[in-house]
């Protein structure tokens, strides 16, 4: 009893320390408004345009073409400093090395400058991530006790110190079935068999492109997409993805909503495949969608699911934000609950806790295949991509405690998202900015194209720089493939508190748009850049806290 009581008392101490902690940050944050405003009397616009040309641009030696015909723009693969061939590696480890994506640029930024609160108060904001933090106070105690019970234990299991099966502990993989037969509905029990255990999903992203294409063979994926599945599939195994492209305009015809994919694109992009020689092996779909928070109903599923069978395609579905659809008059429905899968020796379904556990720094993913060649094959590079036999014991607790799942985390964890997600759309509509309004995943994908100057990637980019330049790291439409310029995906999942003290000081910026200029002119040895538009300061103040 004296233990619990001493323990209580720390957490007590703990939490005036961080609630101290909050009101001097929010103190310094005024300060700096303060200042702020007090620098920008006084400051002379200077033209956009005459700025904009003295606007450094990457090194134009390396570029990358976006998809339909789109005009070919600087790469950021090494930011503005040439690429260099190292002798050291193989041809293949060099495009490894001098393979990074459009975004890496402001991630190598961020890593080396990342935001915290006491230690690096004016660090740089990651928005980029699809991370889910809002619910780290109802995990936090959960994982504890386990962790506690497991390493408090008379007698370890020695299993979960030695070698496991590469697919994963049985433990894990029966708790795993039980859970997707529960939460995906399934109309029978989901097979322990058919489950491979991976360190999260872009190693089993990794593992299936190896497994079901050769070399150069590609896959189709509808664009925008999740743009790591890129490296997921093609640094490794040297699959190619073949985009279908959607729009955000609707067109006549069958679309009734932007971005929609319909079987028509799909049998477009096909033959447009196979004209350019491709080889086309599989199918990726993501329900609910990374970065539309688009949630597919079941008849067009079963639509894909039957255009993949009749062009005996695979198909993988990424189904893991099943349980961070927050909306309850929108409902997701997996494949697996369908009476009966079109082709289910092609189909192939990818889940995690990353997500909707928010636990995304753990790696644990799995995909369910009732195809046995394929289970057998994936066994086989398990030792690539194995979860540790604790973490596989922290996981399979959590999903069998469906009481703390059913009654606390899940209905928490939704209405937290609703929460957030309808705070961030009040306030886009407020500035008039176009979105999609969707009720699945952690972000927002908005259209900030009338802030462009040019309706062009290279103007997306600047506008992605201006951001970055001002302490936020975003993800500009590039990063996902998306074929209109303009678009960004919003990260809306965090503290609601700190996004409402945010939107406070964001208020009264929206008068600075000289401050980008004040700030570079205050320094003749930098290149000027031109001011942002006046709404980035709303954006920045929302979330620089």
């Amino acid at each position: 009893m004296q233990q619990e009581a001493q323990a209580e008392e720390r957490r007590e101490q703990q939490e005036e320390r961080r609630a101290k902690q909050e009101r001097d940050h929010e103190f310094r944050l005024m300060s700096m408004l303060t200042k702020v405003l007090s620098s920008s009397r006084g400051m002379e616009d200077q033209s956009a345009s005459t700025r904009r040309e003295m606007l450094p641009v990457p090194s134009t030696s390396q570029t990358y073409l976006l998809p339909n015909s789109a005009k070919a723009v600087p790469s950021m693969l090494w930011g503005d400093q040439k690429a260099q061939y190292s002798p050291y590696l193989s041809r293949r480890g060099n495009s490894m090395r001098l393979h990074q994506g459009i975004l890496q640029e402001g991630y190598n930024q961020y890593h080396a400058n990342v935001h915290d609160e006491n230690s690096n108060p004016h660090g740089i904001i990651n928005l980029g991530t699809s991370e889910n933090k809002l619910c780290f106070d109802l995990l936090q105690k959960r994982v504890r006790d386990i962790m506690i019970y497991l390493f408090n234990m008379l007698q370890i299991d020695p299993a979960m110190l030695q070698y496991p099966d590469w697919k994963g502990h049985s433990f894990l993989r029966e708790e795993v079935a039980k859970f997707l037969s529960d939460y995906c509905r399934s109309p029978k029990p989901l097979k322990p068999k058919n489950v491979v255990v991976m360190n999260g999903c872009g190693s089993l992203f990794s593992a299936l492109a190896a497994t079901l294409c050769d070399p150069e063979d590609a896959i189709l994926i509808p664009s925008p997409f999740y743009g790591v599945i890129t490296e997921d599939v093609g640094l490794y195994s040297s699959v190619k993805l073949h985009h279908v492209p959607l729009y955000s305009q609707v067109p006549t015809g069958s679309d009734v909503r932007p971005f929609q994919l319909t079987v028509e694109k799909l049998e477009n992009s096909l033959k447009e495949a196979k004209k350019e020689g491709l080889n086309i092996k599989a199918l990726i779909l993501l329900n609910p969608h990374n970065p539309l928070g688009e949630v597919y109903s079941s008849e067009e599923m079963i639509s894909f699911l039957e255009f993949a069978k009749m062009h005996k395609l695979h198909v993988i579905v990424d189904e893991i934000y099943m349980l961070s659809v927050f909306n309850e008059t929108d409902t997701f429905r997996s494949v697996l609950s369908l009476d009966g899968l079109p082709d289910p020796q092609r189909t192939h379904i990818i889940w995690g806790v990353s997500k909707d556990f928010a636990m995304s720094g753990m790696r644990v993913g799995m995909v369910y295949s009732e195809n046995r060649d394929l289970v057998q094959a994936l066994d086989q590079l398990g030792c690539f991509h194995g979860v540790p036999g604790p973490t596989q014991y922290q996981m399979a607790q959590l999903l069998r405690d469906r009481d703390w799942l059913n009654s606390e985390f899940l209905p928490e964890n939704r209405q937290r998202l609703r929460e957030a997600h309808s705070f961030m759309t009040e306030e886009l509509k407020k500035l008039d900015i176009p979105f999609l309004h969707r009720s699945a995943g952690f972000f927002i994908w908005a259209d900030l194209s009338k802030y462009l100057s040019e309706k062009t990637f290279a103007e997306e980019l600047f506008l992605w720089r201006c951001f970055l330049k001002h302490k936020v790291l975003l993800s500009c439409g590039q990063a996902f493939s998306c074929v209109s310029p303009g678009w960004f995906r919003i990260i809306f999942t965090d503290q609601l508190h700190k996004l409402k003290l945010g939107l406070l000081i964001g208020s009264s910026n929206l008068a600075l748009e000289g401050q980008c200029t004040a700030e570079f002119s205050s320094n003749p040895d930098q290149t000027q850049h031109p001011p942002p538009p006046p709404f980035i300061y709303i954006f920045l103040s929302l979330f620089y806290i």
